[in-house]
């Protein structure tokens, strides 16, 4: 056992075996807000109530009480409304420097997942000498509820995630981190969550880093859709049809936890018949109230342009095919006919938001013709498919994302696409694409057992996967500690900043390799449809 002294009294944590060598401490389920329970619901979070005497932190905090995005069940984890905790693994307490801190925030779509090392373990990073932090944050209703209203203002999980980066920046010190050498990263949502910290007025100065695995604030699936009429649409799926602020209001506030996990309510006949993935709930554009901060507020694109942060360094990327994620959420004895059948699923969700019927025929048609010429959407060019569900979920608002970025002088990008191959790849059986695709795939996912211990993936470490790890953890960890992901030739190449005119980027795969201008072809025939039908 060994202790620590935080701002709000004594954490007790242990000494824990890394499945790489060596040894860590562990100190897991600190809480770095008060519980946000009762009147503190949809509120941003509070400060922690300090303890007396000594506070174990040898296991997990509660996580957001949830419904499993994947499985489609509860999660059997233990879960709570009252979730706002942190985990922090350091390799040395009392370095000669302060090390790096690698601040991590899940992924799962705004509605379920954790910090916990059920999916995030930290041998693989702490192995690299640095600090590494975990977070649990409120999802789903009670994390981004929004009214437009001083009571639920919105945003509130986004909220919990700069609280503990002020947490962070207040204490990581004594635990051998530098608090001014932090890099915030994630995957999916959580990098969607990333790449709004680069222009949130609250999180500005909290962190030196940025990587985005996976997301940007950009993709459709990261920028809720009329909050204020999902909120009433969601009342009205619990019983509850008003639109009433303080009913409203009242109603989300009396309703136990259970019930605010799984929020589908469709606000169209498209979400209705489930084209596409449908995340309901995500971060919401704020209203204005006297004495309450706003975590995000106005247009993501005019932002982008506008309000990123200056001299924060990003690396961004993505899997090489993240759409197989898509399988998870479609039936699977039909899993083609809708593709056949409407040619809207093939107008990207910006544009068949701004479109006309008429005009998403037209574009939907263009779509199809280009991945797949003439022929039926079936098994045999699923590999078209997943080119195109990667684009429309991902890659192309990730390029966009890097082309505008680099615009500005002070902030500096490195791309990747990520192709690392092995048994360590689990996640296109686990959304059930196996039956569909045959030989390798690097699906949505796929990179983080490259980066973290997981429960998940029950195989054993090999040679050739560890030695994939140790150049997946490197180059995340030199960035980290540097902001130059290649400060030396150890891995046999030079990973060049992403430039407007030459786009240079790193394919991660089982070997290192230097490209130009990611999924070229692609990215600018949906350019040119964006032009054609949509201006920001």
């Amino acid at each position: 056992m060994v202790q620590v002294r935080v701002r709000d009294g004594v954490l007790e944590g242990e000494v824990l075996d890394n499945v790489l060598g060596g040894q860590y401490y562990s100190f897991k389920g600190i809480p770095y807000a008060a519980p946000p329970l009762g009147d503190l619901r949809f509120k941003a979070p509070q400060p922690v109530i300090p303890w007396d005497g000594v506070r174990s932190a040898i296991a997990n905090g509660p996580i957001c009480h949830q419904f499993d995005l994947f499985t489609g069940k509860l999660c059997t984890e233990p879960s709570s409304e009252d979730c706002l905790y942190l985990n922090v693994y350091s390799p040395d307490l009392q370095p000669k420097k302060p090390l790096p801190v690698m601040f991590w925030i899940h992924g799962g779509g705004f509605l379920s997942g954790s910090g916990n090392t059920s999916y995030y373990g930290p041998d693989f990073l702490v192995n690299q000498n640095v600090v590494l932090v975990t977070i649990n944050y409120r999802l789903a209703v009670v994390g981004f509820l929004c009214l437009h209203t001083k009571e639920v203002p919105g945003n509130a999980g986004m909220k919990d995630q700069v609280a503990a980066l002020r947490w962070v920046k207040n204490n990581i010190r004594n635990f051998g981190g530098d608090p001014d050498n932090v890099t915030i990263f994630g995957e999916s949502a959580g990098a969607g969550s990333v790449t709004y910290h680069l222009v949130s007025p609250m999180s500005k100065g909290l962190f030196k880093r940025a990587i985005a695995q996976s997301g940007t604030n950009l993709s459709h699936w990261a920028r809720a859709f009329e909050p204020r009429l999902r909120a009433e649409a969601i009342a009205r799926s619990l019983g509850k049809n008003t639109k009433d602020d303080k009913e409203l209001y009242e109603f989300f506030k009396s309703l136990p936890i259970e019930k605010l996990t799984n929020p589908f309510a469709p606000l169209t006949v498209e979400e209705e018949a489930g084209l596409r993935i449908n995340i309901t709930l995500a971060v919401a554009d704020e209203k204005e109230f006297d004495g309450v901060e706003r975590f995000f507020y106005g247009d993501v694109y005019e932002r982008l342009h506008n309000g990123i942060h200056e001299g924060v360094e990003l690396m961004m990327g993505y899997t090489t095919d993240e759409g197989i994620i898509q399988f998870a959420f479609s039936p699977k004895d039909n899993f083609f006919d809708k593709y056949n059948k409407y040619v809207q699923c093939f107008v990207p969700v910006e544009l068949s938001l701004k479109c006309s019927a008429k005009d998403q025929l037209a574009i939907g048609q263009k779509v199809k013709k280009h991945y797949f010429g003439d022929k039926p959407v079936s098994k045999d060019n699923v590999d078209a498919l997943i080119k195109y569900l990667s684009m429309q979920m991902i890659d192309y608002n990730a390029i966009e994302y890097a082309k505008f970025f680099v615009q500005m002088d002070k902030n500096k990008l490195f791309f990747y696409q990520f192709d690392m191959y092995s048994e360590r790849n689990i996640w296109t059986e686990e959304f059930g694409g196996g039956s569909y695709i045959n030989g390798k795939s690097v699906c949505h996912c796929d990179d983080l057992t490259y980066l973290f211990s997981t429960e998940k993936v029950r195989v054993d470490l090999t040679t050739k996967s560890t030695k994939l790890i140790k150049n997946m953890t490197k180059l995340w960890t030199d960035f980290a500690k540097s902001g130059d992901p290649t400060p030396d030739s150890s891995l046999g190449v030079k990973w060049p900043a992403f430039d407007p005119k030459k786009e240079q980027y790193l394919i991660i795969g089982n070997d290192l390799v230097v490209a130009s201008h990611p999924n070229k072809e692609d990215f600018e025939f949906w350019e040119k449809l964006h032009q054609q039908y949509v201006k920001h």
